[in-house]
Order: C-alpha cells, then sequence, then structure tokens
C-alpha cells in the first residue's frame, strides 16, 4: 500500500482538525479533572433536529435536556437516567411562544438552571410584530420535576443597552452569581460580543456589564462578526469559557476563554482568547458547523461531557439558521497535562472513540503517525490516539479499531505490524482487521485485544509502536494490555 507523504497527510488532517494550542475557560463543577478517565460510549447524533443543547445533570438522578427546536415556537423537555437515554425518552412542551407581542417568535437556545432551590429556563425570543428584536428571558418553576408543575414568566432580562441579545447563560465563582450573554456591539456595527455580569437574582443582573469577547480574529468574523453561545467548566484552577463564532453555516466554530479562578471576572483583561478554534468543522468526520456547546458529566460523575449540535452536511440551501439538520451530539472532553482541555475534532456518526492507554505508563497511548500504529506519550493530535471499537469486520464475535479520525481506516496487521488502513473488501483484509476483545493480561478491569487469524497474538506496545505479538512473559502481558479512556 502506497502511504501519501507526511505533509500531505498533515495537510489533510489540518483542514478539519481542531486546533491543539491554548485553552479555555467555563463552569461544570470546579474540582481538578484527572487526565485518564474511564472511557464512556455514546452514540451520535444523540437527538436528530436539536439545536443548540443544553444538558443539566441533577441531584435527582436525572439528566434534563432542551435546545432549539426547527419551528422556533416553543421550549421542549426531556430527562432520563442516562445520556444515551435521552435520545428515546419522551419529549414535551413545557412553553409555547405569545400569540402576540413579546416572546412571540424565535424561541432560541434554551437553557436550563437549577439556582436556589428552583429551576430556570433561560432563552431568547423576538416579537411577533419585529421577529429580529431579540431579547432574553427567564421562566421560573418550583417543582422538583421540572417537566410538571408551573413555568411562571420572569420576563425580560434588563440590560444596560436594550438592544438584540441571546444566549444567557449562568455560573457561579465563590459565591457570585453571573449571567454571560451576547449581544449586539456598537463597535461592530453588525454583530455581537459577549457580556459578563454579576446577578442580583436569577433574573436581574446587577451592575455595569462588561464585554469579555470581541469577534476580531479571522475565524470568527466568517459571515457575521459572531460571538454567542458561552458556557462555562471549571477545572484545575481555571475557568474555561466556550463560546461559538461566525455565520452558523460550516464556519461556525467553537474558541475558548479562559481565566484564573481567582481572578476578578468582571476585569476584561482577565479572560485570554485562543487564537484558533479548539472545535470546527471537520470534512473527513462528516460534521459541520460544530458549535452552541454546554457540558455536563458522565454517568459515573468522572469524565466531562461536550454537548453541541453539527450538521452531517456542508452544503445547504438558504438561510442555515432555517436549515433543521442540526443534530445533538455529545463527546468526551479530554484533559492535557497542563490542565487545559482537548475537545478534539467533531467525531464521526456512530459510537464515540476511546483512547488505549498503556498499562502502568502515565499519558502513553496508542496512536497513529503516518499511518503506522504506534505507542507512546509523543501524540501529535488527540484524534491521532483515538479509536471506535466496531463490530469485527471477520465477524465471529470479533471487533475492529477504526480510526476517530481517518473513518474507514482500520488497524489491520501486516507482517505482524499493526497499521492503520483501509477496508479493501477483501477476506484477508478483514481478518488481519479483527480481534477478539479480551480481559486485561496483566490486569482483567483493562482490556487486550488477540488478533483473529493468529491466535495466541496480542496487539502489543513495546519499543514505541505497535505490533501483534505473543505475551508469554509479565512484561509482555504489561505491554498487551491497554485502559480505555
Amino acid at each position: 500500500m502506497q502511504f501519501p507523504p507526511i505533509s500531505r497527510r498533515r495537510l489533510f488532517q489540518a483542514a478539519g482538525v481542531a486546533a491543539a494550542s491554548g485553552a479555555g475557560v467555563g463552569f461544570a463543577a470546579a474540582a481538578a479533572r484527572a487526565a485518564d478517565t474511564p472511557g464512556v460510549r455514546y452514540v451520535n447524533p444523540l437527538i436528530q433536529q436539536r439545536a443548540d443543547p443544553h444538558i443539566w445533570r441533577h441531584t435527582d438522578g436525572y439528566y434534563y435536556f432542551t435546545a432549539s427546536v426547527p419551528a422556533y415556537d416553543r421550549i421542549v423537555m426531556r430527562r432520563a437516567t442516562t445520556l444515551q437515554g435521552l435520545a428515546t425518552a419522551a419529549e414535551s412542551t413545557i412553553w409555547s411562544r405569545h400569540s402576540s407581542g413579546e416572546m412571540g417568535a424565535h424561541i432560541w437556545a434554551p437553557e436550563i438552571h437549577f439556582v436556589n432551590g428552583k429551576w430556570y429556563v433561560y432563552f431568547a425570543a423576538g416579537r411577533t410584530d419585529d421577529v429580529w428584536a431579540i431579547r432574553m428571558y427567564v421562566l421560573e418553576n418550583a417543582s422538583a420535576n421540572p417537566m410538571s408543575g408551573t413555568w411562571t414568566e420572569k420576563g425580560r432580562i434588563a440590560t444596560p443597552r436594550d438592544s438584540f441579545a441571546l444566549d444567557a447563560t449562568t455560573f457561579t465563582q465563590g459565591s457570585t452569581r453571573f449571567l454571560c450573554w451576547a449581544q449586539s456591539d456598537p463597535e461592530l456595527g453588525s454583530g455581537t460580543s459577549l457580556y459578563l455580569a454579576a446577578m442580583a437574582n436569577p433574573w436581574t443582573i446587577t451592575g455595569t456589564p462588561v464585554r469579555i469577547s470581541k469577534p476580531t480574529l479571522a475565524w470568527e468574523t466568517i459571515g457575521h462578526k459572531v460571538n454567542e453561545g458561552p458556557a462555562v467548566i471549571a477545572r484545575n484552577g481555571r475557568i474555561f469559557m466556550t463560546f461559538s463564532a461566525s455565520a452558523t453555516d460550516a464556519n461556525y466554530a467553537v474558541g475558548l476563554l479562559t481565566a484564573s479562578s481567582g481572578a476578578n471576572l468582571l476585569n476584561a483583561a482577565s479572560w485570554t482568547k485562543n487564537a484558533q478554534p479548539v472545535l470546527r468543522s471537520n470534512d473527513a468526520t462528516s460534521q459541520y458547523g460544530p458549535g452552541h456547546n454546554s457540558f455536563t458529566v458522565s454517568e459515573d460523575g468522572q469524565s466531562d461531557i461536550l454537548v453541541y449540535h453539527a450538521r452531517p452536511y456542508k452544503a445547504i440551501s438558504g438561510d442555515p439558521l432555517y436549515d433543521p439538520n442540526r443534530h445533538t451530539r455529545i463527546q468526551k472532553v479530554y484533559w492535557r497535562a497542563d490542565g487545559t482541555p482537548d475537545f478534539g475534532i467533531p467525531v464521526a456518526a456512530g459510537a464515540t472513540p476511546y483512547r488505549f492507554a498503556l498499562h502502568g505508563q502515565a499519558g502513553a497511548y496508542l496512536n497513529h503517525y503516518d499511518y503506522r500504529v504506534r505507542a507512546g506519550t509523543s501524540v501529535a493530535m488527540l484524534a491521532d490516539s483515538q479509536f471506535r471499537i466496531v463490530p469485527g469486520l471477520a465477524g465471529s464475535g470479533t471487533v475492529s479499531l477504526e480510526s476517530a479520525n481517518f473513518p474507514g481506516r482500520y488497524l489491520r496487521h501486516r507482517n505482524y505490524e499493526l497499521w492503520v488502513e483501509a477496508d479493501d473488501g477483501s477476506a484477508v483484509f478483514d481478518a488481519d482487521a479483527s480481534f477478539f476483545q479480551r480481559d486485561g493480561l496483566a490486569d482483567a478491569a483493562a482490556e487486550s485485544f488477540e488478533s483473529y487469524n493468529f491466535p495466541g497474538r496480542f496487539i502489543r506496545a513495546a519499543g514505541g509502536l505497535a505490533n501483534i505479538l505473543t505475551a508469554a512473559t509479565a512484561q509482555e502481558r504489561s505491554e498487551a494490555t491497554f485502559r480505555l479512556t
């Protein structure tokens, strides 16, 4: 098989891979997060035709989900005890647009939060007589279950400038609750910046709002000058705030702001913006315009989960705002050794991928470079070290390992060496790319992968490379054992 030179391969990846450098800010919980938490498996898209998704995991054991619907005419909600369960959970309409006046059109981007013992939904809406008079509004519900009880309209969130405003989110730093939102910025002419203010109560801001981000970078100003959709996750002594930028087509991308957890958040200088987006469209995985994300946690509470929308195609007929196929998706957030988040790429439809961490070696993973499967700490980008476990190409109860950033390419052995290669449809390839997933040879809680057509040979990581080899000694069994993260 002929392999393209590295320069061509890297150019191909760069066209669709999120930038791996920099830091960012947000709030889901303030705890430190270990680099290697147990692997999680979900299936994407999670929910079709639900944009601007927001998931809140509550103390009652349920995940609560809300999002924009294509008709922009109501607020929906569903709940389940697992994230995947949201895909099939019953959906209810908790509120519908007014027939006249305020809150009568463009019902956008609802978020659900639990504050001081009550539920609140933040959303944006236009007027029936001016659908672009978008402002922010709040609903309140005192019931234990927000899908029952009564939602009371608390009214519009008043801002010093009465202008186009949307995408409100709320979080706390210490004892202070903040509201962050997107609003038209006079300096932009047409476009939105991100603003931050302290809150007097869950529907009222106090003090003078501060602009913390303005769309000035090239990737933030394609089609429209936009910073919107803020979301916060606090980890490792920092507050990471993601946001979305540019038009809502394939140019839509996720950016990142970062502040120290002890900083004065109302000082714009406390926030640093990544120079490049941290999640963007990817041709290889056929996911376009990823953005307007939120954060939640896995069922075991150990992994942070990115919740976002994307389309499965690039070409859009007409205004992308009215294209209905922005689907809700979820995938694991990884954490670098420096404590910053790594979102990787918007993964392909189907099962989410894992990293294969080497047994007994911190920060070392199976990965591929120039299509050769390697093993170690030197990983050029997260997606190089992610593989999906899919039904084995050879059947018979086997599994195959598909590259996350090169869908359709699988780990296969050739002369006992492991490569990432495209399925040529042959029986030989199917056999070479199939493995029996076993309990870990060195740790039964981990995994080992035995060759389908060479029984007794396992995927083994040794000398910086991965091959299929026998595993007779304790050291060899350790080299053939992997933790899925």
